[in-house]
C-alpha cells in the first residue's frame, strides 16, 4: 500500500502543476528570475560606470585633448611608415586626401595676416603692433652695405665697441616714423574718444568712478527699476 500511495503522489504533483494556478505560480517565478537577472546586470554597469568616471575625474583636464593629438600622432607615424615601404611621398598622398572644401578654408586663414581677436591683454596688443610694424619694414640692401663699409669692424658690435650715438638717421626714415605715429595718434584718438558730458542730465554720482557705476546700473536694471526711481523723486514711494 505504501509503494501504491508513493506512485500516485507525484501524478498529483503533475496534476498541480499542470493546473492554471500552478502554470501562473510558474510563469511568475520566470519572470521573477529575469527581473532577478536584469537587475544584477544593471548594477554592474552601474559598477562600471562609476569606476571609468572616478578614472575620468581623476585625470587632467587636457587628457582628451591630449589623448586624441597622441593618437592622431600615432596615426601619423604609421601612415609615414606605409609610405616609406610602399616608396611614396607621404606630403604628396597626405594632400591626396584632403577636400576641396578644407583646402579652401585652409586657404582664408592663410589670406588673414594678423587677424584682430580684440583686446585680451597689453603684452598681445604691443606684441600685435610689433608684428605690424616689422611688416611694414623694406630693407634697403644699398644703405645696409653702405653702413656696413663705414662702420667697418663696428657693424657687429661687441662688449668693447663704442659706436652708441654714432649713427645718424636718413630724412626719409625720419618722416616714415612721423607718419606712422601720426597714424598712431590718429587710431588711438579713434578707439579712446571721451564721451560728450550731458549738462542738463541729473547728477546722482560723487565721482566719475561712481558715475561709471551707475550707468553700467541703469543699462541693466534700469527698465525694473525706473517706476521706484520715480516714485523717490516725486516723494510718493511706500
Amino acid at each position: 500500500m505504501a509503494s501504491g500511495t508513493e506512485a500516485v503522489a507525484p501524478s498529483g504533483e503533475e496534476e498541480i502543476t499542470d493546473t492554471p494556478g500552478g502554470q501562473k505560480r510558474e510563469e511568475r517565478l520566470r519572470k521573477f528570475r529575469e527581473l532577478h537577472f536584469k537587475r544584477n546586470e544593471a548594477r554592474k554597469i552601474n559598477h562600471q560606470e562609476v569606476v571609468e568616471e572616478d578614472k575620468r575625474l581623476k585625470l587632467p583636464s587636457n587628457w582628451e585633448a591630449k589623448k586624441a593629438r597622441l593618437e592622431y600622432e600615432l596615426m601619423v607615424d604609421q601612415k609615414k611608415k606605409e609610405c616609406v615601404e610602399r616608396g611614396e611621398d607621404y606630403n604628396r598622398v597626405k594632400l591626396l586626401e584632403v577636400s576641396a572644401e578644407d583646402a579652401e578654408r585652409w586657404e582664408r586663414k592663410k589670406k588673414k595676416k594678423n587677424p584682430d581677436p580684440g583686446f585680451s591683454g597689453y603684452a598681445e596688443a604691443q606684441l600685435r603692433q610689433y608684428q605690424r610694424l616689422t611688416r611694414q619694414i623694406k630693407p634697403d640692401m644699398e644703405n645696409y652695405e653702405r653702413q656696413r663699409m663705414e662702420c667697418g669692424e663696428d657693424f657687429h658690435p661687441t662688449s668693447n665697441s663704442l659706436i652708441h650715438g654714432t649713427h645718424v638717421p636718413s630724412k626719409q626714415s625720419i618722416d616714415r616714423m612721423v607718419e606712422d605715429v601720426e597714424k598712431q595718434i590718429e587710431k588711438r584718438s579713434k578707439y579712446s574718444r571721451r564721451r560728450a558730458y550731458n549738462d542738463d542730465a541729473d547728477i546722482d554720482y560723487i565721482n566719475e568712478r561712481n558715475a561709471k557705476f551707475n550707468k553700467k546700473a541703469e543699462r541693466f536694471y534700469g527698465k525694473y527699476t525706473a517706476e521706484i526711481k520715480q516714485n523717490l523723486e516725486r516723494g510718493t514711494a511706500v
